[in-house]
């Protein structure tokens, strides 16, 4: 059986601006403009409202220019208005070819903000719609509201697309505008409406106040419908619009018998470049495109995964042109850095691999974030730990450094088993603590070995903030050597390195 084709309209350039704090540059826009319809193959996309500013419109010619010359105009839409000619002008002049015409879908609306009659607002549109087709512009009508119009006052609802299926429109746009619908009704409304007008193009225009915008979208499916609205992120007005990355996903993997043209690889790409673009971060969590959502963090899932890949589903990340990650932290099991070693080709025997699974806990419960690459540094500190016994241990320290006074450190230091005190001045943090601890060590009749160098490194590539090496090397007795420490504090960092080498001078 052919499978029944339903277009995708995405308006992150029109409704998805209206985020509260977005606004997209004339050459963000033909940035975002071209990544859609070349990148995804998104079928149409609306740009943009008529009327608005001199760089909307800018904006659009810009678009329009570059959609001619690529053969792309009729899929480029912009919102127009009743408003006796002035949005068709404002077109014209923009190159825009197809008007998505902004009119009132509930008796509520019309009443109240036009206090017109239905006959009325019917005889403008018309007008409207007559005056575009002599200027060789395609027209699709938004029915505003019309969600609500189906719940209160239907029988105006179809008056209206009974007047509508006279006239010479393309398609029908129907909006839950404020979000209201729950999937029952989605199916129930849009049934109705199909069955009645089965020679129209419906579209459906989803919002996610009830966070059910996708679910409403599989309904409308369902229900027979030609074309949806997306946004990148779900952004929009409110809760936002329907994500365009989650319906794709749902539409492919749960209702076969249907097809849309988007190519999935590009999804994350482009939902990456217009996070960038508005400053609009998208949630980690968020599906499809968030950080985490390929992430498996409890160990028993990367175990599950070594066996046959028992935790995976249909969303295999590569789908979107992702990859799966293992978590390192307080949840994580061996399985989980043993994943994370396979990929940076390194492999340690299972004592080693438990003392690593260890340490990466312990930074996992003082909540800090571990990554891939903080791995070698991490094995680097807990082998090197382990090639001499802590005979002397730092027992607790404060550290103080305020503006208008010099740093300042209170040691206490278990020496041979004698807890000593000591507090003293310095250039920084770890100046004032090496002055203590010269302190301990000058009462003890006792020579600390001379600091050479001193250097501070992140693992490279790292995106975390969680960890810092601090390397430090020192000469004793003529002999150079080399102690690290690591913390995501540089100077707790410098004084593990210290109470390391403190122990290599005792061996």
């Amino acid at each position: 059986m052919e499978k029944r084709k339903i277009e995708i309209m995405d308006t992150t350039l029109r409704d998805g601006e209206q985020t509260s704090g977005v606004s997209f540059s004339a050459a963000e826009k033909l940035t975002i403009a071209q990544l859609l319809l070349e990148e995804l193959n998104i079928d149409r996309i609306e740009i943009a409202s008529a009327r608005v500013s001199e760089g909307e419109f800018q904006a659009v010619k810009g678009i329009t220019s570059w959609a001619e010359e690529r053969g792309y105009i009729n899929r480029i839409e912009v919102l127009s208005f009743v408003d006796g000619g002035v949005s068709i002008e404002w077109m014209k002049k923009a190159g825009a070819k197809v008007q998505n015409l902004l009119t009132k879908g509930s008796m509520n609306h019309l009443t109240h903000q036009l206090k017109k009659t239905p006959e009325q607002h019917f005889s403008e549109i018309a007008q409207i719609i007559a005056l575009a087709k002599e200027n060789n512009i395609e027209t699709n009508v938004y029915l505003e509201d019309w969600s609500n119009g189906m719940r209160n006052s239907p029988e105006y609802v179809f008056q209206f697309l009974d007047f509508l299926s006279t006239q010479p429109v393309k398609r029908i746009l129907l909006p839950d505008t404020l979000g209201v619908l729950i999937p029952s009704l989605t199916f129930e409304f849009l049934s109705k409406i199909r069955a009645k007008y089965p020679q129209i193009h419906f579209d459906f225009h989803a919002h996610n106040d009830y966070d059910l915008s996708v679910a409403n979208v599989m309904e409308a499916i369902k229900a027979g419908i030609n074309g949806l609205h997306v946004t990148v992120n779900g952004m929009g007005e409110r809760a936002g619009n329907a994500p365009l990355e989650s319906t794709v996903a749902v539409i492919n993997d749960y209702l076969p018998e249907v097809s849309i043209n988007i190519k999935e690889t590009s999804l994350y790409t482009v939902s990456k470049l217009v996070e960038t673009f508005t400053g609009y971060r998208i949630p980690a969590n968020k599906p499809i495109v968030g950080d985490n959502v390929f992430t498996q963090t409890a160990g028993i899932h990367a175990d599950g995964d070594n066996k046959n890949n028992l935790y995976f589903n249909d969303l295999l990340p590569e789908r979107f042109g992702r990859k799966r990650k293992y978590a390192l932290g307080k949840t994580s099991g061996k399985a989980n850095i043993e994943k994370n070693l396979q990929e940076l080709g390194l492999k340690l025997n299972p004592e080693d691999l438990k003392l690593v699974t260890q340490r990466i806990i312990e930074l996992g419960d003082k909540k800090e974030t571990v990554t891939k690459e903080d791995l070698p540094y991490i094995i680097s500190d807990v082998l090197d730990s382990h090639t001499y016994q802590d005979k002397i241990t730092i027992e607790s320290y404060i550290l103080i450094h305020s503006k208008g006074t010099r740093p300042s450190t209170t040691l206490s230091l278990n020496l041979d088993g004698e807890i000593i005190e000591e507090h003293a001045q310095g250039d920084g943090q770890f100046d004032a603590f090496m002055n203590a601890l010269s302190k301990i060590y000058k009462s003890k009749k006792l020579t600390l070995p001379k600091l050479i160098d001193y250097a501070v490194r992140i693992p490279p590539g790292s995106s975390s903030d969680a960890l810092c090496e601090t390397i430090i090397t020192w000469v004793n007795n003529g002999k150079e050597f080399k102690t690290r420490g690591l913390d995501s504090d540089q100077t707790v960092a410098a004084i593990i390195a210290t109470q390391k080498m403190l122990n290599v001078i005792t061996q």
